[in-house]
């Protein structure tokens, strides 16, 4: 049984999977499996993870969805064919820092008290890196009022916690916001989590990512704060935070990918 396994769900990514999935094999910690599961891509992406599961038959775990079930049905498929006792998230246009699953899994293995741990991201796009997303160090149910309190594809968390919560919850609804949904969950469980406070993965967020989340999938994100809030008993004075995406659909997509660029920090 690995310490780790390393769940990924890929779609349409034949161009920056192998980039990713090539980092995880450059890791320092080396207890690992790693389950991918392919959400019916119409490209070459699903012949290329078997290209990987031919090389390392005791490494990787490939499966692949009947039909197109978007991102928590694919990653739930993944959680129940992982044995790791702890769980890494990574996406297919992502790149990790080689030490990253070995400073995460020294966090849990010496924080019992930790479900979760994530850090720092790296933003790029196709003219190379412009910035940093920071994270808070320790995290607590007020955490996820406005964002998400990990970098999704950068958070390791217990096999033991997913299972408590019964993994990401498969609903329209979350179509985009899957992990802020799951966050809310969480600290309601009284789940605590920690973040490292530097760099631990390479995050791709260029004009195509920003373009994905249309008004619906803002609109939806409205709901899943809302819902969130009143789940962990937020004052009603927050209450209004929620509709920052509600918002946000209402400026041209160019603008808000611009406006990131210029403000995110670049040390």
């Amino acid at each position: 049984m690995p310490k780790v396994s390393v769940i990924m769900a890929t779609y349409n990514c034949e161009k920056t999977v192998r980039e990713s999935i090539d980092s995880i094999l450059n890791q320092t910690f080396t207890d690992w499996d790693f389950v991918i599961c392919d959400d019916c891509s119409t490209d070459n992406t699903y012949a290329v993870l078997c290209e990987y599961r031919d090389k390392y038959p005791e490494k990787f775990i490939i499966l692949k969805n009947e039909t197109n079930s978007k991102l928590s049905f694919s990653l739930n498929r993944c959680l129940e064919a992982s044995a790791g006792e702890y769980i890494a998230r990574m996406d297919g246009d992502d790149i990790a820092i080689d030490t990253r699953l070995e400073k995460e899994v020294k966090v849990l293995d010496e924080h019992p008290e930790f479900a979760a741990v994530g850090g720092r991201i790296r933003l790029f796009d196709a003219d190379g890196p412009y910035g940093r997303v920071y994270y808070p160090e320790y995290t607590d149910k007020f955490s996820p009022m406005r964002k998400v309190p990990f970098a999704h594809p950068a958070v390791m968390v217990r096999k033991s916690a997913y299972d408590k919560l019964g993994g990401y919850l498969v609903s329209k609804m979350t179509v985009r916001s899957q992990d802020h949904e799951l966050w809310f969950r969480f600290f309601a469980a009284g789940f605590r989590g920690y973040n490292l406070q530097e760099d631990v993965l390479f995050f791709r967020e260029d004009k195509n990512a920003v373009k994905r989340r249309t008004a619906k999938v803002r609109l939806n994100h409205t709901k899943i704060l809302l819902k969130g809030y009143k789940m962990l008993d937020y004052p009603i004075r927050y209450y209004p935070l929620a509709f920052e995406p509600v918002v946000k659909a209402m400026v041209p997509q160019k603008f808000i990918y611009l406006f990131h660029k210029v403000t995110t920090r670049k040390k």
